[in-house]
């Protein structure tokens, strides 16, 4: 029989630590808020990484859900060119 351990999220069964899967769950929920405004602006790739200040290929690793390869400063950098104002809301665990 097998040892089957269960998790709150996808973030909590990658990460090593609960402040590593915050971090991820953080970058990704801003990602995804980030993609949400360039479909409903219907840009390209090339016309959005241009409003957000990033290259195309860049641009590209955001929209495919990357998220290894941004930090949160980059997403708020990102969301801020996009004329977004990220907050930050706590909650117990």
């Amino acid at each position: 029989m097998t040892n089957t351990d269960t998790f709150a999220s996808v973030w909590d069964a990658i990460a090593d630590t609960p402040e590593q899967a915050a971090n991820l769950r953080a970058r990704s929920e801003i990602m995804q808020q980030i993609n949400a405004i360039i479909k409903s602006n219907q840009w390209t790739q090339t016309v959005a990484a241009s409003h957000c200040g990033v290259t195309q290929p860049r641009m590209n690793d955001l929209m495919r859900g990357r998220v290894s390869r941004f930090s949160l400063d980059a997403l708020v950098n990102i969301a801020t060119a996009l004329g977004q104002r990220v907050s930050v809301h706590l909650e117990a665990a």
